[in-house]
């Protein structure tokens, strides 16, 4: 959780009902392969929901193989070693298991696990009664209670700089719009006034905690995820309306407030997997990672690249499905070097940092670049001070990028429910033009502070939208020579990834023009027929595209 356990690292932690059992620890297992006996690529509609079916539609993207599940027999094998499999990881063709050192030997020499892909990533493990529950205790971070007859003056600015008002008036409050919420515990949300609604029309769609296994319970642990949930979804004109009140909700524990340690990344990996199948539109996660109890798990400044950190790549993943992730920068400013944690480091998500009532960067609120020189943050919104639901007795005011990336979150599933026919690249696109620092982004506020009305009219305003950027054209296709033409992006640059029908990457380079008027060329050799992916990455453009060779 951004900056959260640094300060606070759980002065003390009470399982009431849950208790960490030693002797055993946490960890991955990663397989070399896939293979189906059940599900195949040509029936997605047997393991994906309509609406994650309807998503990739809108996106021009096929299910692959990271859709399929991990397969069985594999897992079958290691269930008869280890003491538990918690759950299976499809993204990342991986088990996460409770096990001994002597039976980590055992899964090391199995013939289908990678070659060091056994890792440790939690010490210990949790076991749970009948009803799962916990209670952490934690400490409040810069929180003042008022009583909830607050005036609607007191959420006005937040809701102001970005335009909420204005996209309200047009009827636009998150209605069809599904948004995944990632965070370390929703607790106090049922007794919220301003919240209630959600149980009353039935707008939380699904719920799963992937900390304690088979806890069944999200309304736990403490309220870091009630406040950001509030940030989006609250409504209530007496103390808090957030942008996206009408949304549908997915509320995922991913975060264990009582340590720090790798497997938070992976669980975060698998509740995305679970809200993408489920067919999410946005993931609003305000936690972020670099140093844990163990540090020889710790990401160094260099690791903030884009693709080294598990939660970064899961982050990815998940944008190149077309979700939207939204993500807090980070609350570690303070530095004068890169101090945005992962995984707002994706080239994917918006990374959101903090500003204070006078617009200016909160002092605490982490800037980039990342380790491969791009902007970070994307953009930013109030984060210090911010109005919110904490507890059931009145709202509070708490400050930290944390609050800042749910504000966001809200404003683009109320954009997108008017534009339901924008990708989710465009809709990134018209937030980041829309910004108040879009003519000179930079890495301390990115492109700024987004505005409602310069995003929904961006097409209206005349925000260009370079063609060259959206509409993609990749020829001949089908190929049945050895020359591929593929005009993309804005850029003269371009990173491509080509990825067979196994999803085993083949080659990955970058490729370069003299002039963005003119498309790239990849000489495409000894390749057998058959279907194949190519991945593009511009910026924090990402599209895949399928291409048949003759």
């Amino acid at each position: 959780m951004v900056n959260i356990k640094r300060r606070v690292l759980v002065l003390a932690c009470i399982l009431l009902s849950a208790s960490l059992a030693f002797g055993q620890d946490r960890y991955v297992v990663k397989y070399k392969y896939k293979p189906q006996s059940v599900y195949s690529l040509e029936k997605p509609e047997e393991f994906l929901t309509q609406k994650a079916l309807d998503r990739r539609s809108r996106e021009g993207i096929l299910a692959d193989s990271t859709d399929l599940p991990v397969a069985k027999k594999y897992v079958d094998k290691i269930e008869e070693i280890v003491e538990d499999v918690i759950y299976n990881s499809k993204w990342f063709n991986a088990s996460v298991v409770i096990a001994t050192e002597d039976q980590v030997a055992d899964l090391k020499a199995l013939d289908f696990v990678v070659a060091d892909g056994v890792e440790l990533i939690a010490k210990d493990f949790y076991s749970t009664n009948s009803n799962g529950r916990s209670n952490i205790l934690n400490l409040p971070v810069n929180i003042k209670v008022r009583t909830k007859g607050s005036s609607e003056d007191d959420y006005a600015f937040q809701n102001g700089i970005l335009g909420v008002p204005d996209m309200h008036a047009e009827g636009l409050t998150g209605e069809g719009i599904t948004i995944a919420v990632f965070d370390g515990g929703f607790l106090n949300t049922p007794d919220i006034d301003g919240m209630r609604h959600l149980f009353d029309d039935d707008k939380i769609v699904a719920t799963k905690d992937f900390v304690i296994p088979h806890s069944g319970d999200v309304f736990r642990s403490e309220t870091h995820g009630t406040s950001a949930l509030s940030l989006i979804a609250a409504n209530d004109v007496n103390t808090l309306v957030a942008g996206a009140y009408d949304a549908n909700y997915i509320l995922c524990i991913t975060e264990d407030v009582a340590s720090e340690y790798r497997i938070e990344e992976y669980n975060w990996a698998r509740a995305a997997e679970y809200a993408d199948s489920l067919g999410t539109d946005i993931i609003s996660s305000s936690l972020g990672y670099n140093y844990f109890n163990d540090p020889e798990m710790n990401y160094s400044k260099l690791d903030l690249d884009g693709e080294t950190a598990v939660i970064t790549q899961a982050a990815n993943i998940a944008s190149k499905k077309g979700i939207l992730v939204v993500t807090s920068a980070g609350n570690e400013g303070g530095g004068s070097e890169t101090t945005i944690t992962a995984p707002a480091d994706s080239k994917g998500v918006l990374a959101i940092g903090s500003v204070s009532q006078d617009l200016s960067r909160s002092s605490f609120s982490s800037i980039g670049p990342t380790a491969d020189g791009r902007i970070k943050p994307d953009l930013m919104a109030l984060g210090s001070g911010v109005r919110l639901w904490k507890g059931s007795n009145g709202t509070s005011t708490s400050s930290g990028t944390s609050f800042s990336a749910p504000q966001i979150s809200a404003l683009a599933a109320g954009i997108w429910q008017g534009r339901p026919e924008w990708t989710k690249d465009e809709l990134v696109y018209y937030l980041l033009m829309s910004g108040s620092n879009s003519n000179d982004p930079n890495s301390e506020v990115g492109y700024g502070v987004p505005n409602f009305e310069l995003a929904y009219y961006g097409e209206i305003l005349e925000v260009e939208l370079s063609p060259e950027i959206y509409e993609t054209k990749i020829y001949p296709n089908p190929l049945e020579g050895k020359d591929l033409f593929i005009k993309f992006g804005h850029e003269d640059q371009c990173t491509y990834t080509l990825i067979n029908g196994s999803g085993q990457v083949i080659s990955k380079d970058m490729l370069s023009r003299t002039s963005n008027k003119d498309p790239y060329e990849l000489k495409i050799n000894s390749l057998n027929k058959g279907l194949y992916i190519i991945e593009l990455i511009e910026g924090i453009s990402s599209e895949r595209h399928p291409i048949l060779i003759r």
